[in-house]
């Protein structure tokens, strides 16, 4: 997969993603990054990119030509790209939309700052995507996590072929808990089915602590799932665990 971002921090998207998971992928080359900075196509001695608001208000705003110059550049080099502006009004960042974009060759990420960008750039976006309903100083740790979470998707790059899969948020469940040596800590011991080596039933405890999480933790990711016989049944027991757990702590 090839990446181009567009930033004014070019450094700080590369040391950003300079280290874990994504530095993994690139030497692996299962992702190539590049970074594009819009100052270079600004047509001024001091590569200002930036200007005051028509018709008042506070802050600055991203011209619309240094900008759509670099746009046009990126989509030179990578003609197959999709141009995604990182923006608190696109649309919320899913692991399914991860899952969606790691299967495309090209993308091109584009970092605002400031008060936003000129309107007249946004013919040339195909996408706006956020990370939620905040407001953050710019694009770039948006599209730096986008891109983290795009990588650890791509073929090999991660140590075990089956860890992107048991993800939270895979199959809109939240993920189970997990638990290393010491089998015993401060007088908390790991599950016992878990040392016991029989690999269906802790795949089955592991799916209903999964499904009890989320009815625990994020109750509206079930709403969105249609139940088979089993997971219900595994669902429905965890809930009376909980309950009888209740009961005796009150």
């Amino acid at each position: 997969m090839q990446v181009e971002v567009i930033t004014l921090f070019p450094d700080m998207v590369e040391q950003g993603l300079s280290a874990g998971v994504p530095r993994i992928a690139r030497e692996k080359r299962a992702l190539q990054l590049s970074v594009r900075n819009p100052r270079d196509y600004a047509d001024n001695p001091h590569r200002a990119v930036d200007d005051r608001p028509f018709g008042g208000g506070p802050g600055m705003v991203m011209q619309a030509p240094p900008v759509v110059a670099s746009i046009e550049a990126a989509r030179a080099a990578l003609p197959q790209a999709r141009v995604i502006a990182m923006s608190p009004q696109g649309t919320p960042l899913t692991q399914a939309w991860l899952q969606h974009l790691a299967d495309v060759p090209e993308l091109i990420l584009l970092c605002g700052r400031y008060e936003g960008w000129d309107e007249r750039i946004m013919p040339y976006i195909d996408v706006e995507i956020s990370l939620g309903d905040f407001v953050l100083s710019g694009g770039e740790l948006a599209a730096m996590a986008l891109i983290d979470g795009v990588a650890r998707l791509l073929p090999d790059v991660l140590g075990h072929k089956d860890s992107a899969k048991e993800d939270s948020f895979v199959e809109d469940l939240l993920d189970c808990p997990h638990y290393t040596r010491p089998a015993s800590w401060r007088g908390v011991s790991v599950p016992e089915l878990l040392l016991s080596g029989d690999h269906a039933r802790i795949r089955q405890w592991r799916l209903q602590q999964a499904l009890g999480a989320t009815w625990l933790k994020r109750p509206d990711l079930l709403g969105r799932l249609t139940l088979c016989d089993e997971w219900e049944a595994l669902l429905a027991d965890f809930i009376e665990q909980q309950q009888s757990v209740r009961k005796v702590q009150a």
